[in-house]
């Protein structure tokens, strides 16, 4: 394999310094944070930090646009080393800088080649040579803390640049204002412009000190420098420092950011960083990054495939960010003006639990939803306190909120799916009732599915909810304002939501509820064309969209969102059993499917962002991330396992910088879905269902070994071995849980949750009488 070779090539080589030195205990040396950076996206790239860090510092080399900027591998020079890579926020860039001062004039003029012959990248640090100043720069960081160790050349005075007025990402900066404080400190803010998606304006406010005093303060506005000012305001403003030269060439720098006040940004600094040592900070983020990527262990296997495993796991770990202070305050942004409240707090008056900012959850059920309640329970906590903190700040549990402000990306209510499968697994700690509240409101009239993507208006309704409840599916002419108004797609998301709210209900022993979600998530039937066999769109009078078509351009076939009907027509994880009766049974259902994936081998199973409508199978965006998995559910487990291993190398197995997630990773989506296709673990259901059940695939290692949080699972530990394990045995021959013989190709949740070793033998040839039992679907 191509990219097996050149992974193994890199290993070797400075470029990649991730993996020399390595220890078998220290697994961030397996994670290789340069895969598929040569086209990612704003959020994709947080070298220097920590799991969920506030702080996510990492060298920019192009700063305009959420798509193809801030880290990209083939650039050639460093444009600043900025704090915020998060879906629709970004800030305070910073550069050190030689010579004649040209900070005023832009990233353009003070920008600097870099080469990756001298780079070293791992979770939690990043260092590089700034060519043009001879500067060597180095980055790690605390959750709320960015901190940078320069070393400028002997006998040169040197410049610190905040551009805090400077273009990033997804828009301009309103207004920033930076202000000397001392002869070691300055402190400032900036104000991010509003977005498409992000729809007020959003404050982030930051206090940055000095391992030594500088000489001299320095700003501007509109690229007219100032000398020895005590501060500046403005839209294009910025501000540097200088320092004399000196026998000590090394300035650290160490910055505190905060969402609420410039006194926030201080007491994050005074909470996590008291001291000036930069290399305890890295061993401390190499520390906390193994506990949390221990949790999953794993031996045998490709050393390529143990790279990307923890990759994924790394990325899943990352995307989404913590907006809270140490103290738990956080910023409201659901209403008018901004507010500023606190997490609730323990007895030694620390919060419970921070506060995060997401993209939507979208499609997170075949993916984080499954992990984090497997592995990461407290984490699963911690996103659903987010969400009901936000319903009581604001009157919606969110779909996807961005510095406070509610977004409304993508469709329907993903929040359901989340709190389900949380709840039903037991992660409880936050409040359930208030939780089932909201989640009630979204699906009528005046909740979150009243709103179609990025709907902000007062008076929203391209969400089609009202549609949906008296017609039992949303029309493609709804009509309605916002984005994604795609009348199919929210049909079967909102009745796969119903079912989950039917779930919710039943643990908390809401009978009528209970019945009348089920009853909702039978609305998927509303849209089946018996002839063609597939979902269609209708139209408010009941008649068929005219100019249907299975497949289409572009993004999004009309009617399906980011998708076409090929795949959305799968997209029933409730009530398998119910779809493939109305398809014409098990064997007319895997037998069409199996033609889907084997046409689609040829283009390694993903359409590329941007052509979602134009494939069969489509492993580059969130709808189609099951169908891998659903012959399980035709009583052909040994296709499930041959497709799962396919997409996983073909689709999600490149280890370069060149491949790996397709430039769409979605903030930890895809990495998701990568750990559980490797470790052989999936939930069609999203694990939203009162004892939902995993379906088994072949890992593609000897040993996986899933920490079980003791707070919530009382088995300690879950192993799966896989006998005969290689790359050519893919099929299960047999199994045994816990020693005794296991014929299904599903556990329950109830079983892995109290631990155990299943064991399987692998072969190289399907065992077709193993594990033909469907998994439950209800």
């Amino acid at each position: 394999m191509k990219s097996l070779q050149l992974a193994l090539t890199l290993l070797s080589v400075g470029s990649c310094c991730w993996g020399r030195g390595a220890n078998a205990d220290d697994l961030t040396h397996l994670v290789n944070p340069q895969i598929d950076t040569h086209k990612s996206r704003w959020f994709y790239f947080s070298s220097a930090c920590r799991p969920f860090g506030m702080v996510n510092l990492s060298p920019d080399t192009s700063t305009k646009g959420s798509w193809n900027s801030g880290y990209l591998y083939d650039d050639e020079f460093v444009r600043c080393f900025s704090h915020i890579h998060a879906w629709q926020m970004s800030g305070i860039p910073v550069m050190p800088t030689t010579g004649e001062f040209r900070g005023h004039l832009g990233m353009d003029e003070y920008k600097s080649r870099y080469s990756h012959d001298s780079e070293i990248v791992h979770p939690g640090y990043h260092k590089l040579t700034l060519e043009r100043y001879g500067i060597d720069a180095e980055l790690t960081s605390t959750c709320r803390t960015g901190w940078h160790r320069y070393t400028f050349p002997a006998g040169e005075a040197g410049y610190v640049l905040f551009d805090t007025g400077a273009f990033l990402a997804h828009g301009g900066v309103v207004a920033s204002s930076v202000s000397r404080v001392g002869p070691t400190e300055i402190a400032g803010w900036s104000l991010m412009e509003r977005t498409s998606r992000r729809p007020k304006d959003t404050r982030v406010f930051f206090v940055a000190r000095f391992s030594r005093p500088f000489e001299e303060f320095l700003s501007w506005v509109g690229g007219e420098l100032t000398l020895g000012a005590a501060g500046v305001e403005g839209a294009e403003a910025g501000s540097a420092v200088r320092f004399a030269a000196s026998a000590d060439r090394q300035v650290i720098v160490k910055i505190g950011i905060s969402y609420t006040s410039i006194e926030g940004a201080r007491r994050n600094l005074d909470a996590e960083a008291s001291h000036w040592d930069f290399d305890r900070v890295r061993r401390e983020s190499t520390q906390e990054w193994n506990e949390w990527l221990s949790r999953i262990r794993v031996t045998g296997g490709h050393p390529e495939h143990r790279i990307k495993l923890y990759t994924d796991l790394w990325h899943a770990l990352l995307g989404r960010r913590i907006v809270s202070d140490a103290d738990g305050s956080y910023c409201d942004m659901t209403r008018t003006r901004p507010r500023i409240q606190r997490k609730r707090l323990n007895a030694q008056g620390e919060p419970v639990y921070a506060h995060y900012a997401f993209d939507a959850l979208w499609g997170s059920h075949w993916s984080l939803n499954i992990l984090w309640t497997l592995a990461y329970p407290d984490v699963a906590d911690g996103f659903c306190n987010t969400m009901v903190d936000m319903y009581r700040d604001g009157g919606l549990i969110p779909r996807g909120p961005s510095g406070g402000n509610y977004t409304y990306v993508m469709i329907g209510d993903p929040a359901a799916p989340f709190f389900a499968a949380a709840h039903n697994k037991g992660i409880r700690g936050y409040d359930v009732d208030a939780a089932y509240e909201g989640l009630r409101k979204n699906a009528f009239p005046g909740g979150i599915r009243d709103r179609a993507g990025y709907e902000h208006q007062a008076n929203a309704g391209g969400g089609g909810i009202k549609h949906y409840v008296d017609l039992g599916y949303v029309p493609e002419d709804m009509g309605g304002g916002g984005a994604h108004r795609d009348g199919a797609a929210m049909t079967l998301e909102y009745a796969y939501q119903d079912w989950c709210l039917a779930q919710l209900a039943r643990s908390l022993g809401k009978d009528s509820d209970y019945n009348l979600f089920m009853k909702r998530s039978q609305n998927y039937r509303s849209l089946w064309d018996g002839e063609a066999r597939l979902v269609r769109p209708r139209m408010k009078d009941g008649s068929w969209m005219p100019g249907f078509t299975p497949t289409g351009k572009g993004m999004s076939c009309r009617g399906f969102c980011e998708s076409n009907s090929m795949i959305y027509s799968h997209f029933v994880p409730h009530d398998m059993k119910g779809l493939i009766g109305i398809a014409g049974g098990a064997e007319a259902y895997a037998t069409r499917l199996n033609e889907s994936f084997e046409q689609s081998a040829s283009s390694r199973f993903v359409a590329d962002h941007g052509r979602h409508a134009e494939k069969l199978v489509d492993y580059d965006n969130q709808p189609g991330t099951a169908m891998a998995h659903l012959f399980n559910y035709a009583g052909k487990p040994w296709l499930s396992q041959k497709w799962v291993r396919e997409v996983k190398l073909k689709a999600h197995g490149d280890t370069t910088p060149y491949g790996g997630y397709h430039g769409d990773e979605d903030q930890g989506q895809m990495g998701a879905l990568g750990v559980l296709m490797a470790i052989g673990l999936f939930q069609v259901d999203g694990g939203a269902g009162s004892d939902s059940v995993y379906e088994i695939t072949a890992p593609l290692f000897d040993e996986v070994r899933v920490q079980l949080h003791g707070a919530y699972f009382p088995g300690g530990e879950f192993r799966i071995v896989a006998r005969n394990q290689s790359l050519e045995n893919c099929y299960i021959q047999s199994a045994a849980l816990n020693g005794r013989e296991l014929n299904r190709c599903w556990l329950s949740h109830s079983e892995v949750a109290a631990g155990g070793t299943l064991e399987l033998v692998l072969g190289a040839s399907p065992n077709r009488s193993w594990g033909l039992e469907p998994p439950p679907s209800r």
